[in-house]
């Protein structure tokens, strides 16, 4: 069956398809041989550095790598979310001369690049490690977060604020009571793959000489004069953590989404008619 774009292959289209994806795997066959090869003739698959890999102070520096990096990303998430819900609600604002400044400040943080912010924050401002790293992840991801939490409240069904209007509430207690909490749900992924995106660039630290997880890897391949064992290593522990957040996202949003069904079919008398 055709589709709207492209016509249906046929046989001899099928035959040349299939050539074309074999003889592109044995390139990139021969290719990941090629390296493999060339590493272990570097003696980065010596017997020696996998013993040595096993060595309790070896792990003792990737945990407190681990535990620095956990460090930072935890404290630039909690003051990013609190920035970007402040600045969210600025942007809101029925008053140009608190929207404005709240957009100038959005815009201009989400365009500068993070490096550079880490660096001139470091250099030019704190000249402390920690907290050089933590407030310039708290500005860009927090400017970030301003538009996903505006973007989450604008998407809220406009009768919730109307409804909230017409009993009395001010403007800021029907963001802080009613689009708020419901813009936090419907934006919830998009909030925590955020979190996934600060948790990794706490690695761009290292430019600044913060210890995290990278920093201990690093540490350790000069130790090891080798860089693919313990490289992958501090790679898969990103890896778990960011995985595991990710899950956790769809694990809230699907918990969610069923509360909000139940909810919605408890509080709809055709849908309790049809069950009666």
């Amino acid at each position: 069956m055709s589709s709207v774009l492209f016509d249906t292959p046929g046989p001899v289209a099928r035959a040349r398809h299939r050539t074309m994806t074999i003889v592109a795997a044995g390139i990139m066959a021969a290719i990941a041989a090629w390296v493999v090869w060339k590493l272990a003739r570097a003696g980065e698959f010596d017997r020696d550095i996998w013993e040595g890999m096993a060595q309790p102070n070896i792990w003792r520096a990737y945990w407190m790598g681990l535990l620095d990096t956990l460090k930072a990303a935890g404290t630039a998430i909690v003051l990013a979310i609190a920035l970007g819900a402040l600045l969210a609600a600025a942007r809101l604002s029925d008053h140009a001369w608190v929207r404005w400044p709240a957009w100038l400040f959005t815009e201009f943080f989400r365009a500068v690049p993070l490096l550079l912010l880490i660096m001139f924050v470091y250099f030019g401002l704190l000249h402390q490690l920690y907290w050089s790293l933590v407030v310039a992840l708290t500005l860009y991801n927090g400017s970030v977060l301003a538009e996903v939490f505006r973007a989450g409240v604008q998407a809220v069904p406009s009768g919730q604020a109307e409804a909230a209007y017409a009993i009395g509430l001010r403007k800021g207690q029907v963001l802080r009571l009613v689009q708020f909490p419901q813009a936090i749900a419907i934006m919830l992924p998009a909030i925590i793959s955020q979190c996934v995106i600060v948790l990794k660039d706490t690695a761009l630290g290292t430019i600044v000489g913060y210890f995290d997880l990278v920093a201990q890897a690093r540490n350790i391949v000069l130790y090891f004069h080798v860089y693919v064992l313990p490289l992958s290593v501090g790679a898969a522990i990103f890896i778990i953590l960011n995985y595991s957040l990710s899950r956790l996202a769809i694990w809230v949003q699907a918990r969610m989404s069923r509360s909000r069904r139940s909810a919605a079919v408890a509080g709809d008398p055709l849908e309790a008619d049809t069950g009666a």
